[in-house]
């Protein structure tokens, strides 16, 4: 019986600059006007950062995000900065990194809490799904939800 060792899927980390302005699900204080200025500024820094890193298009993906809070913030969900990575992976669609964000495109993208830095951070992490089995791709998506 031969044994083969499992295929790693190529992975890239996308961190934004620090002290990029992020969005807060919880924030209702930021005027519109503002909160989409944000926006623009998060789309663009992925997708500069997505060039920059040389990271090639991908037909599916999986992607998780690491928020570093603030190290002034107090209260730590990282869920609640699903806007802020929301904006970047629509940098990513920018770049040509992925056709869409759709369901059929991208599995995520999913929180993860990390160390706190000074102005906080926003890293993703790209997972190639065509790299890896059906089996797998199960793994991380729960029964009933599309893949």
């Amino acid at each position: 019986m031969t044994l083969t060792a499992p295929v790693r899927p190529n992975t890239w980390r996308l961190a934004l600059p620090p002290e990029t302005t992020l969005i807060n699900a919880n924030d209702r204080s930021t005027h519109p006007a503002k909160r989409a200025g944000f926006v623009k500024v998060i789309r663009q820094a992925a997708w500069a950062m997505a060039r920059h890193d040389k990271i090639p298009a991908l037909q599916r993906a999986h992607i998780f995000y690491v928020i570093h809070p603030d190290t002034k913030t107090r209260r730590r969900d990282p869920g609640n900065w699903s806007p802020s990575a929301k904006a970047a992976v629509d940098g990513l669609v920018d770049a040509g990194i992925l056709p869409d964000d759709n369901h059929t495109h991208l599995l995520g993208p999913d929180p993860r809490i990390g160390t706190p830095v000074k102005g906080s951070q926003l890293v993703l992490y790209i997972t190639d799904l065509d790299q890896i089995s059906a089996d797998h791709i199960a793994l991380l998506n729960p029964p009933g939800a599309s893949s």
